[in-house]
């Protein structure tokens, strides 16, 4: 910048220029001083007198003949500095300005750094120094109530995923290399698990075998739940035998479901519910169905539309990830695909008219079975029916799908869920093979698969 100094100016030995001061306060402070004479000043000190001069006379002979002495009585400070003399003591502080506040920034942005670096890549640095690889917490979890679901198919895999996304676990090895390791396989029970965050595995697992531990009071049902396992959640939350809540979820009509409706999948709200234990297993139906119509009509969506809606908004709970900005995207992708008259070609789809409920794979045979209703590769438009229990954001998504051009989406790692959007087929091969390598790198990216 232009007024800043240039190092020159900065490391020169300058000495500061005094500040003048006036004949009078100059002769006053040194009663040897010389009288000054000012030279067109208007003010002037008045003419000595005989007695005055003889004394300033003398004592210029007396400085005269014993300078050492005169020097001894000198103040320092009235000296004039040399450049060839120590740096003063401005001068000093000057330098520790310059050199010490910019080696102290530079300590400073050190830290931050490495605070930075083992943040983020704890484990890289571990590895990098050969330091032994933390993937556990110690203790029984951090005071936090965590609830976590259990399936009735879930498998090992399974639930050290669900512990590890919930925070209850640090890693998904800690958890699943414990059940490894146990002479005979823990079995789990399907329900709402209250646990803790920053549990051990071994906490955890017994937790998740205490039945102390099984939520009761509320009934936890989370978006993208199929009704299977939403009905098994309630039975075992509730105590209705499942058989009961299975039958209920038949009787279409009881619920007002509309006619193209082949179930009454997609149509429980996925939310928290507390229960005040009753056992009419319409009731806790009806409940669920009932507040779906309202956050239905809460956005706008005509009793007629219902079911395309929730078809649409369940096709993208199931096909998105965490990241609420690609629930719109990919709206927009199967909006254009629709517009265009394209196949939908979604494999969640395909896979769950299968039967295979919790896997988007689907292999050439089932993928070209037009027999399938909810087969989007063989079959034009929408499925059939929702493959899911859909949120409010897929709702919102499917009313109110982004701008783009994009034909083409695939998630090239399911536990971030981070997702690509393409527009021609050649950059979504590509992008589909990002996501084959990610599954097959680990046992924990092939739980996901």
């Amino acid at each position: 910048m232009a007024d800043e100094p240039n190092w020159d100016d900065i490391f020169s030995d300058q000495p500061e220029t005094p500040e003048p001061k006036s004949a009078r306060s100059q002769t006053a402070n040194d009663p040897t001083a010389a009288p000054l004479v000012s030279s067109g000043d208007t003010a002037q000190d008045p003419p000595l007198t005989r007695r005055q001069a003889r004394e300033a006379e003398a004592a210029r002979d007396a400085r005269s003949s014993n300078p050492a002495e005169v020097d001894a009585q000198t103040p320092v400070a009235a000296a004039p500095e040399s450049s060839d003399k120590v740096p003063s003591a401005r001068r000093k502080r000057r330098l520790w300005l310059i050199i010490g506040i910019p080696v102290l920034v530079i300590a400073i942005a050190g830290a931050a750094v490495a605070a930075y670096g083992w943040i983020n890549y704890e484990d890289k640095v571990r590895q990098l120094f050969g330091w032994e690889l933390v993937n556990d917490f110690e203790g029984s979890g951090n005071g936090e109530e965590v609830v976590v679901t259990v399936n009735s198919d879930d498998i090992g895999s399974d639930i050290a995923r669900s512990l590890n996304e919930a925070g209850v676990t640090m890693s998904f090895d800690a958890f699943y290399d414990l059940l490894l390791a146990q002479e005979s396989d823990p079995v789990f029970f399907p329900g709402n698990y209250a646990l803790q965050g920053e549990m051990s595995a071994q906490s955890a697992l017994d937790a998740l075998l205490d039945p102390e531990n099984k939520v009761t009071d509320r009934i936890l049902i989370t978006e993208g739940t199929i009704l299977p396992n939403a009905l098994e959640i309630i039975s075992e939350t509730s105590g209705i035998p499942l058989a009961e809540l299975q039958s209920a979820s038949e009787d279409l009509a009881h619920f007002g479901l509309p006619a193209e409706a082949p179930s009454l999948e997609g149509y429980l709200f996925p939310a928290t519910y507390e229960i005040d234990g009753g056992k009419d297993p319409y009731a806790v139906l009806d409940m669920m169905v009932n507040t779906m119509y309202e956050k239905l009509d809460a956005a706008g969506v005509s009793v007629e539309d219902r079911h395309r809606i929730l078809t649409m908004a369940a096709l993208i709970q199931r096909e998105a990830g965490p990241n609420s900005d690609d629930f719109y995207k990919i709206s927009r992708v199967f909006y254009n695909r629709l517009d265009q008259g394209t196949l939908l070609q979604s494999d969640a789809t395909v896979a769950y008219g299968t039967g295979n409920l919790h896997t988007v794979w689907t292999t050439d045979e089932e993928r070209a079975d037009a027999s399938n209703p909810y087969n989007t590769y063989a079959n034009l438009g929408l499925p059939v029916g929702p493959i899911g229990l859909p949120g409010e954001l897929a709702i919102d998504a499917a009313l109110n799908p982004v701008d783009g051009d994009w034909l083409f989406f695939v998630p090239i790692n399911l536990k971030t869920g981070e997702t690509v959007f393409n527009t021609t087929v050649e950059d979504h091969e590509a992008s589909a093979q990002q996501l084959r390598d990610w599954c097959a790198a680990s046992e924990e990216n092939g739980s996901y698969c």
